[in-house]
């Protein structure tokens, strides 16, 4: 409705007193009809009184046809505006006294007909005074002039008319802007005019307007933040792209909407109608409600869309806001009007964290159902390590996040984790502990699958390289990511311990023929047919390992070093001391470079070629092994 259309509205209408009753209020210090009041209060007064405002309404009359009629009170002269107030406050009390000593009077019926006028000015005023300083009436405005703690800057300056003039407000803060001072200005006239048009028994008139006049500005406000109304359905068949510019918005929108719009409004509707809780708190209801459950209820629908892991980031993204701007979504919705805008919050808060969860169940059911036989190209990283671990890692960037959805819902099969598991996390906290908990047990959820697809490997030994490679590159990700401060150092070191035993069991596997072609040393010198027949196996055995191995990877350098400075220094020496020792002696012996076809700096050589594979990168299939080169904790169901 435009601002003229509400103008014909509210001041063509005439209201009729048919009870004074309607004067009473709630929080006059004693009631008119008391011996105190009337000891006080005489009928020269009273005449006095009733004149006085005449003189002064009639002045203001909106049927004048003086120039009055087109001028605003307030702006025209704020010192007279007080004297208006006050007027009608003192013609209020005169027909009070009225009514308990001549309720038929004649004063009375005047008295009630300059009641009537007087209204009608006032209810023109604070139209007017909404109407003309709406900028400077908006949220950001109206927050120039709230202290710290929330309560007006100048409410102990207001006389007992409840207004304030310039140098009044000039007093409360020489660094206030030119805005800021009038939307001040403006609080305490519209305050002042609602004080006395509800002690006067016009409320619903005030109300009305105000209403109507500031849920415009707060749908506006929404509406510029780009909030549209949501729709349960239209969200579900929104694509994850426009879905995800939509949550982008709404996480910079809310925090708007809460410490500004709402507040500010709540701040305003609590000024103004400081004279009634009841009226404010139903005002502010009235307003806000509808605009603010539709806020709070896009989370919610967000969560009920489809769910997928992806999704988890947004979905936490908007839990943490919504968790974060509760207190203060509490502390402005905090009376029982509008108990419903926290309800939706929590709503929206509990049904985000009931995504979060599935999608975490989800993606380990995903993880333990995986049964693809894709191998990683020369026991190489495979590429659920990869995937898997990068999501784990995410997960671990929203710890604080994921801590308070996780807290009191542990991982759901714990009683399978070893007992070093529930030692690691470092979090001394229950609800880091609970995210530790779950990333460690997810982690676990793929170690038991690495076996099972080492398994895959026909050749023992790049089985257990295989488990190596993997297993170093989840402690990389982990000690280089936020997961070393959530896992701990009791897990890298356990986990470290593992790697070493992999390790092992890969040199074991992979090198164990070569060097027991060696023989062992010994104080009297073997046979030169013995020696010949070692040279023989240790050439053969050694060729053997190195074509197999180097197409095999080690994608880590340092693992990478580590493995062959481990493989030489076992092998190296004892085949020089063999080497030195019967290549003399078998000096003589015909096609003796075919049976000593390494020389120990060539085997050093050869060594320093291993793991570094040219092969392009991919995959192949392999018929499954029975060996499995470790165990690996049963399926959860």
């Amino acid at each position: 409705m435009s601002w003229k259309g509400m103008s014909i509205h509210f001041f063509s209408s005439h209201k009729t007193l048919s009870s004074l009753s309607s004067f009473s209020s709630p929080r006059t210090p004693s009631t008119p009809s008391s011996p105190a009041f009337s000891h006080t209060f005489s009928e020269a007064m009273v005449e006095e009184n009733i004149a006085n405002a005449a003189t002064m309404i009639k002045k203001w009359d909106m049927n004048s046809p003086s120039i009055t009629k087109l001028t605003s009170l307030f702006l025209h002269n704020r010192k007279e505006a007080k004297e208006f107030l006050k007027c009608v406050k003192d013609l209020r009390c005169a027909m009070h006294y009225s009514v308990s000593e001549h309720s038929t009077s004649d004063k009375l019926v005047l008295a009630q007909n300059l009641m009537q006028t007087a209204m009608k000015r006032l209810e023109h005023e604070f139209y007017q005074t909404l109407s003309r300083y709406r900028d400077e009436l908006d949220a950001d405005s109206i927050s120039l002039g709230r202290s710290s703690d929330g309560s007006s800057s100048y409410v102990g300056d207001e006389d007992e008319n409840g207004s304030v003039d310039d140098d009044e407000l000039r007093r409360t803060g020489e660094t206030l802007t030119e805005m800021g001072r009038i939307s001040q200005l403006a609080m305490a006239d519209l305050k002042a005019i609602a004080d006395v048009m509800i002690g006067c028994g016009y409320g619903k008139e005030c109300i009305k307007i105000y209403k109507l006049a500031r849920k415009s500005i707060v749908d506006e406000g929404l509406h510029q933040l780009g909030i549209e109304h949501f729709k349960a359905s239209h969200v579900q068949k929104m694509n994850w792209e426009a879905l995800e510019h939509m949550i982008k918005n709404w996480l910079t929108a809310v925090k708007i909407a809460v410490k500004t719009l709402f507040s500010g409004e709540k701040f305003f509707c609590d000024h103004v109608f400081s004279a009634s809780d009841k009226i404010r708190e139903a005002c502010f209801c009235d307003i806000t409600q509808e605009e603010a459950l539709n806020l709070f209820k896009f989370p919610e629908l967000v969560a009920k869309s489809k769910k997928s892991a992806e999704r988890i980031f947004q979905l936490m993204e908007l839990h943490n806001m919504l968790n974060v701007l509760f207190p203060e979504i509490e502390l402005i919705f905090n009376s029982e009007a509008t108990s419903a805008v926290k309800l939706q919050a929590l709503s929206s808060m509990h049904k985000l964290g009931d995504s979060v969860r599935a999608i975490i169940s989800d993606f380990e059911s995903t993880l333990h159902k995986d049964s693809s036989k894709t191998q990683a190209v020369g026991g190489g990283i495979h590429q659920l390590t990869r995937s898997v671990m990068s999501y784990i890692t995410s997960l671990g960037e929203h710890g604080n996040i994921l801590a308070d959805i996780v807290a009191d819902h542990p991982p759901p099969c714990t009683s399978s984790f070893p007992e070093s598991y529930f030692e690691s996390p470092s979090s001394h906290n229950s609800r880091g502990s609970a995210v530790s908990l779950h990333l460690a047990w997810l982690i676990l959820v793929l170690l038991c699958k690495l076996d099972r697809k080492a398994a895959l490997y026909k050749d023992v030994a790049l089985s257990y390289l295989f488990l190596a490679n993997n297993l170093q590159f989840i402690i990389e990700k982990v000690r280089t990511s936020v997961l070393k401060h959530l896992l701990g150092d009791d897990w890298l070191c356990t986990h470290a311990k593992k790697l070493k035993q992999y390790a092992l069991n890969y040199e074991t596997m992979a090198w164990n023929k070569v060097f027991s072609s060696l023989p062992e040393r010994s104080s009297s010198p073997v046979p030169p047919e013995v020696a010949k027949d070692c040279f023989r196996r240790f050439s053969a055995a050694f060729e053997e390992a190195y074509v197999k191995q180097t197409s095999w990877i080690v994608p880590n350098r340092k693992l990478r070093d580590e493995l062959k400075a481990s493989i030489a220094k076992k092998l190296a020496p004892a085949y020089r001391e063999f080497y030195d020792e019967y290549r003399v002696i078998l000096s003589g012996e015909k096609f003796l470079e075919l049976l000593v076809r390494f020389g120990p700096d060539d085997l050093e050589n050869q060594l320093s070629d291993l793991f570094h594979s040219s092969s392009i990168l991919g995959s192949f299939s392999s018929i499954s092994s029975p060996r499995s080169p470790k165990g690996c904790i049963p399926h959860q169901k």
